[in-house]
């Protein structure tokens, strides 16, 4: 026989062989699947008849094939309820920190408006004892009674008065009778006395008024509040005792010219 004619033959018997040994383990699957899908007591041997090899063979696959199912089963629980568990404790964390946020929130809020409330109150109680102190002053201060002008005669005695009571406010030295005593020698009391013949009126300074007191000195000692009118009895007055002051201690001193 040709070589070529024997591979053929040894391939087909090879193809033959494999599909014998394919059907058989096909079958044994289906009967194990069979087995599994109907209750136990469906696959029992009938009492008295001995077990055969591929009974006891097939009994055997189907245990091992139950097995791993079972095994497989259980793993996948476990991993299952692991991933409950884990997501049952990331579910609690994300509740717990928004419990957490919202009550830092609620305390924040509360703090904030107690701070409000106490600044309030602070306010108040600062507006409330000014008003006190206020009603306090208001009740405290003594009702001032309007004091009328002093008014004063339009005559010597009044001028005199008038320029005493304004020398003791400026601290000017000064009695009535020396006043009087000093005015009577230098202009008889006339308010608009004026000295033209003398040496301040040769130089172009005559002496006026009621203590006779030329321009340049009733400048320099002039009271302030008082006219600047040089035949103004009370400023002219003041000015000669403001003078008199600076240059005698007082206008009491004086009992001549000056």
């Amino acid at each position: 026989m040709p070589k070529n004619f024997l591979g053929r033959a040894r391939s087909r018997a090879l193809t033959k062989q494999h599909g014998i040994v394919l059907s058989g383990v096909a079958a044994l699957g289906t009967a194990a699947l069979a087995f599994s899908a109907v209750p136990s007591s469906a696959g029992t041997v009938t009492t008295g008849a001995p077990a055969t090899t591929a009974q006891v063979a097939a009994g055997t696959s189907l245990k091992n094939v139950k097995g791993t199912v079972t095994d497989q089963l259980a793993g996948t629980n476990v991993k299952l309820d692991a991933y409950a568990a884990q997501k049952k404790a990331v579910d609690a964390a994300a509740a717990k920190k928004a419990a957490d946020a919202a009550a830092q929130k609620k305390a924040a809020e509360a703090a904030a408006q107690k701070r409000t409330a106490e600044a309030a109150a602070a306010r108040k109680a600062v507006q409330e004892h000014a008003a006190r102190q206020a009603a306090d002053r208001s009740a405290q201060r003594p009702q001032m009674q309007p004091v009328a002008a002093k008014t004063y005669a339009d005559n010597l005695d009044g001028w005199i008065r008038q320029a005493l009571d304004i020398m003791r406010t400026k601290g000017i030295p000064g009695s009535y009778n020396g006043l009087h005593r000093n005015i009577l020698r230098e202009s008889s009391g006339n308010p608009n006395a004026i000295n033209n013949w003398d040496v301040n009126a040769v130089n172009g300074i005559p002496s006026k008024g009621l203590l006779q007191v030329i321009p340049p000195t009733f400048t320099a000692y002039h009271v302030s509040g008082t006219s600047w009118n040089i035949y103004d009895p009370v400023a002219n007055i003041t000015a000669a005792a403001n003078y008199a002051a600076d240059k005698y201690g007082s206008i009491d001193n004086v009992n001549s010219a000056y």
